[in-house]
């Protein structure tokens, strides 16, 4: 019998202890019995919006550590629209498993969707530059961590300096990036716009103070270094 994960999601925090949970996770257990998988857990992603990647995910990213530490190698969702709703998000989300040759089955229509992705010679170009940019991407992380490390062991009595906000409040930059966040149709919204809803919504400096249009173009400077 083969391992795999379950993966569910829903997107407000009212769905959470709904049925959306529930139902995900006996089609999943249900596909699994008569496919012979036996589930080692599911993975709950909680009031995550399906117009989000993986970086903002924080179930999914649990999940992948687990996967590439123990060898299984299967995902089984009860549906597409429950891994995303955007079909931007569902083809990175596809192409960056395919890139880690995870296998990922929708429930609800027995399908192979890695399998069916490799077989389009167009979405697997997509699925081979996914796996360049993703070791690209840990290759760059590596090397700064270490250049920081260095840095840091000669400077000695350097203090641990003040935390950015994508340490101390990575909701804050989750809210940032969906309000920038261009919509297939129409216009990003602008600076402007986005600060003021940044200071409606309640988000406030390290000082509690609101955010100002300077402080608001570096944070956006510094989450695209």
């Amino acid at each position: 019998m083969e391992k795999a994960y379950g993966y569910i999601r829903v997107s407000g925090k009212s769905q959470i202890d709904g049925d959306g949970f529930k139902r995900q996770e006996k089609a999943i257990k249900e596909y699994a019995k008569v496919s012979n998988f036996k589930i080692e857990t599911i993975f709950k992603e909680k009031a995550v919006s399906g117009t989000l990647d993986e970086t903002e995910r924080p179930a999914f990213q649990e999940m992948i550590s687990m996967i590439l530490k123990n060898g299984i190698r299967t995902i089984i969702i009860e549906g597409m629209d429950r891994l995303a709703r955007d079909l931007q998000i569902q083809t990175t989300l596809i192409a960056y498993l395919a890139s880690k040759n995870i296998t990922l089955i929708s429930a609800r229509t027995d399908q192979d969707i890695t399998e069916a992705v490799m077989s389009d010679p167009m979405k697997r170009a997509l699925v081979q530059i996914q796996g360049v940019f993703s070791e690209l991407e840990k290759n760059l992380l590596v090397r700064k961590l270490s250049s920081a490390r260095n840095r840091k062991k000669a400077e000695p009595g350097k203090c641990e300096g003040r935390k950015s906000y994508h340490e101390s409040n990575p909701e804050l930059i989750a809210e940032i990036k969906r309000l920038r966040r261009k919509p297939r149709k129409g216009k990003r919204l602008s600076l402007n716009k986005t600060l003021e809803s940044l200071n409606n919504s309640g988000f406030t400096t390290t000082a509690g103070k609101p955010f100002t249009l300077s402080i608001l173009k570096n944070i956006i400077y510094k989450s695209m270094r």
